[in-house]
């Protein structure tokens, strides 16, 4: 009987550590909408939660892809942040119907304001043409917090497969009949269902913790009583 309590009282142990455990891992800096069409305007959000018990994110950076450059991008003020935007000049100019553009925003940078644990914030870019010469774009972002820390979303997501400790915000570029056609295992709305999917067993295995250390709990004091 000591020993079937004490099996049941470990699974849920185990099982709610990897409920948390989920929890925190799926908690990075991701751009939203995670799709658009090449060739069009579009806004994107970058979302930002903040991962620290005790420290407030207070500060963004995105780097925005100089190899695939955007000639127009705007930023939507942020109530309580500064924000910066850097350019840099392109070594193969992009044609507009305005003439050449030799400079495209490299870098935007959101500081002075703060995200508190347990709090998430959108900051909006609006950005286009989006380049036709490739599939995705990947931002690299760093995320500076009021303890001194800075995590680098640095790493490349890949189309598929077992997603990195610190992917970068990333937007695949889709046409709209790509888009409504079959999705395949590598796709964004793939990844999408399977992030779902993880959640959905994260909860599952977090009421089964809590099951197992109430069966557990109840034993031991059953046989205490008697």
């Amino acid at each position: 009987m000591r020993m079937s309590q004490r099996v049941a009282a470990a699974s849920g142990l185990a099982a709610l550590t990897v409920a948390l455990t989920a929890g925190v891992a799926s908690a990075h800096v991701t751009a939203n909408p995670s799709t658009a069409e090449p060739g069009s305007y579009s806004k994107v959000s970058f979302r930002v939660p903040n991962e620290q018990q005790s420290a407030d994110t207070t500060k963004l950076e995105i780097d925005l892809p100089t190899d695939h450059p955007i000639a127009s991008v705007s930023v939507r003020p942020q109530p309580g942040w500064d924000v910066k935007v850097e350019k840099a000049k392109l070594a193969t100019p992009l044609k507009s119907d305005d003439g050449e553009i030799t400079q495209a925003v490299s870098k935007i940078t959101w500081s002075g304001g703060k995200i508190a644990p347990g709090e998430f914030q959108e900051f909006d870019v609006s950005m286009g043409p989006l380049p036709t010469g490739t599939d995705r774009l990947v931002f690299k972002a760093k995320q500076t917090y009021s303890g001194g820390e800075v995590v680098n979303w640095d790493q490349d997501p890949g189309n598929g497969g077992q997603e990195p400790e610190h992917p970068a915000p990333t937007v695949h570029l889709v046409s709209a009949r790509t888009a409504s056609a079959p999705v395949n295992a590598g796709s964004p709305t793939k990844a999408s269902s399977s992030d779902g999917t993880a959640r959905l067993l994260g909860t599952l295995g977090l009421v089964a913790g809590i099951i197992g250390i109430a069966v557990g709990g109840y034993g031991l004091s059953r046989k205490r009583t008697a």
